[in-house]
């Protein structure tokens, strides 16, 4: 039996992304550490709709577990036809003073673990003809932020890696979206420490929403979606003005994110 596949759903995108798909009756395969999280999620979409929850207590930054997870998956003959790979996290300081260890397990989860379950699951799509695949990017995706740096260029990876893979599968029944939300009220933030980046309140989006708009934009066959025209306008302003003059804004923006005093 056809199921979704959602990455980091345990809170935040992922988490909606779960009730969104389970009030649309899917069955659901939930990936994220937090097990406990993850049954309480898989709780609430079982009232919502869904038939049938299969939960993953796994890091998708360790090496190997993604191809752990797709064994798993095929042995209990799970069809997979919707992947949506939200899981990922952002740091934010200076690069050179930050955990190098905790700067590689952010490519690892945001780029590596991405491509992986994107090749794993993507063939048997094609095979059939029919499927759905979301990639969570972002609007940092659009241009360089000194601050977010390794988050800022994990995302331009995605965005650049799902055009291309959208644009290959053109007419094969198979859609692939890269949604670029821009900030979103999640516990992203606290992860990432921006609390107190120059961000106005209203920039910040709603997540319900933002799912919803995602599940349209990839049911009409759209390959990039920004969510919000603040974001779709500095998104094109990105790619229209001198790139020094957007990462130097995008520098004042995020310079003092996370800091204590």
């Amino acid at each position: 039996m056809a199921h979704a596949i959602i990455t980091g759903a345990s809170s935040g995108l992922g988490e909606r992304f779960a009730y969104a798909l389970a009030g649309q009756k899917r069955n659901l395969v939930l990936i994220a550490r937090r097990e406990d999280r993850l049954r309480a999620v898989a709780a609430r979409a079982r009232q919502l709709g869904t038939e049938q929850v299969e939960i993953i207590a796994a890091d998708l930054a360790r090496p190997g577990a993604a191809l752990e997870i797709e064994a798993r998956l095929a042995q209990a003959s799970i069809e997979v036809d919707h992947l949506i790979n939200n899981a990922g996290f952002g740091t934010t300081g200076r690069f050179d003073r930050l955990p190098l260890e905790r700067e590689i397990e952010q490519v690892e989860l945001n780029v590596t673990a991405l491509m992986v379950m994107t090749r794993l699951f993507l063939p048997a799509m094609l095979a059939r003809g029919r499927g759905t695949i979301i990639n969570v990017a972002s609007t940092a995706a659009f241009q360089p932020i000194p601050y977010m740096a390794t988050y800022a260029a994990t995302k331009a990876f995605v965005l650049s890696f799902t055009e291309a893979i959208a644009s290959e599968c053109a007419g094969t029944g198979v859609r692939i979206l890269a949604l670029c939300p821009g900030p979103v009220r999640t516990e992203f933030q606290a992860v990432a420490r921006h609390e107190n980046a120059l961000m106005p309140s209203f920039a910040y989006l709603d997540p319900d929403t933002v799912v919803r708009q995602a599940l349209a934009a990839v049911a009409r066959g759209r390959r990039v979606q920004i969510n919000g025209l603040m974001n779709a306008a500095g998104a094109l302003a990105a790619r229209l003005f001198p790139r020094s003059l957007v990462t130097a804004i995008a520098g004042r923006i995020y310079r003092n994110a996370g800091s204590t005093g």
